[in-house]
């Protein structure tokens, strides 16, 4: 099982949210955070700078088993990207166990 961590822009969540939907991962937590990015200049809308030093992004979590880890990278790299600095980041780990609390199930079965 892996662990996908990814972070990208608010303005992606819904398009990577139902492209996760769509090749069935349902279950997955998100939450808004605040970075520091390699973006370094400022930008100018309707005549005000605006400092990037910040930037508001969604992080989301999402585990998986090996059979669709490829296929959610791919969904996520598809849907999330703009081109564009300060696309964001995605980074995999290995999960040793998992477990359902509701039904003690454990392993791949708790995943699903």
């Amino acid at each position: 099982m892996k662990k996908i961590e990814v972070i990208i822009r608010k303005s992606k969540f819904d398009e990577v949210k139902e492209a996760l939907h769509q090749i069935e991962v349902n279950f997955f937590s998100y939450w808004d955070v605040t970075g520091v990015g390699n973006e370094k200049e400022g930008h100018v809308y309707r005549g005000v700078s605006y400092s990037t030093s910040d930037i508001q992004r969604r992080f989301l979590s999402i585990v998986v088993t090996d059979p669709f880890l490829e296929i959610t990278i791919n969904a996520i790299l598809k849907t999330a990207g703009t081109g564009m600095v300060g696309d964001g980041k995605l980074f995999v780990s290995t999960i040793d166990e998992v477990y359902r609390i509701r039904t003690k199930e454990k392993g791949t079965d708790a995943v699903n």
